[in-house]
């Protein structure tokens, strides 16, 4: 579903991606995890189209991909960010925000699937005419992922999705990505710092390191601390103990 060979991005001086390669197939979500400054959300913004400048091939569903891209990209790529307040508009409500999507991609019956879409995330009707400022991170972040997801795209990209969000949020929010992949069959890529998120989510994993792919693991190895690469050992010692972390 997913192809990208040698992907190189480069700002300035700062030689930010350094050749990476992965394949992300049908319906599985591959996790992109290591340090800040490893690169990894620019890979993420640069398949999401936020990034024009780089060279190598991005593919998906077998089409490779412009620098630009057209609208029908927009509606079957969608991105989560990190920062659910950030990325909501202050002034405008959840209604609004939620609406916006359906008009851009002229999908019509707008009241219905916004309270769908609404449902779908565990927030309450009254919510639609909240604006960002009067919910919690957590309701934020919901808002922000049905937003992503009201247009039915098949490709989620997840920018540390839960790294803004108190503990104990993490876990609901976590749990709701994982009932939303399984029951919409959505392709994601997710991007985050924490191996705990990572092995709750994702199959496989590839760890970067100054703008390269050092090892590709899946689960089971990544769970057990059957690393290859200094780095991967490292971060599976700086981090929690991944079974009891989990959600």
């Amino acid at each position: 579903m997913i192809e990208i060979e040698k992907l190189d991005i480069r700002f300035g001086a700062t030689h930010a991606v350094r050749g990476v390669s992965f394949q992300v197939s049908l319906g599985e979500t591959f996790g992109l995890v290591g340090e800040s400054g490893s690169g990894k959300s620019t890979v993420l913004r640069a398949m999401a189209g936020l990034v024009q400048e780089w060279t190598g091939r991005i593919a998906v569903n077998g089409r490779p991909l412009a620098r630009r891209r057209d609208r029908a990209f927009f509606r079957m790529v969608q991105m989560v960010f990190q920062d659910p307040y950030g990325s909501l508009h202050p002034r405008q409500t959840v209604d609004r925000i939620l609406s916006e999507p359906l008009a851009v991609h002229g999908i019509g019956n707008a009241d219905a699937r916004i309270l769908r879409a609404l449902e779908e995330v565990a927030l309450p009707r009254a919510a639609r005419f909240r604006y960002p400022h009067q919910l919690s991170g957590g309701q934020r972040q919901r808002v922000a992922i049905a937003r992503a997801l009201i247009a039915a795209p098949s490709i989620l990209l997840l920018d540390e999705p839960t790294s803004a969000l108190d503990v104990s949020v993490q876990a609901e929010v976590l749990n709701l990505l994982s009932d939303l992949r399984a029951a919409r069959g959505l392709t994601c890529i997710l991007v985050s710092h924490n191996l705990a998120v990572v092995a709750h989510l994702c199959g496989r994993v590839a760890v970067m390191q100054g703008g390269r792919i050092v090892e590709e693991l899946d689960e089971a190895a990544l769970r057990a601390g059957r690393a290859a690469h200094p780095h991967t050992r490292d971060l599976i010692r700086l981090s929690h103990d991944l079974e009891g972390m989990t959600p």
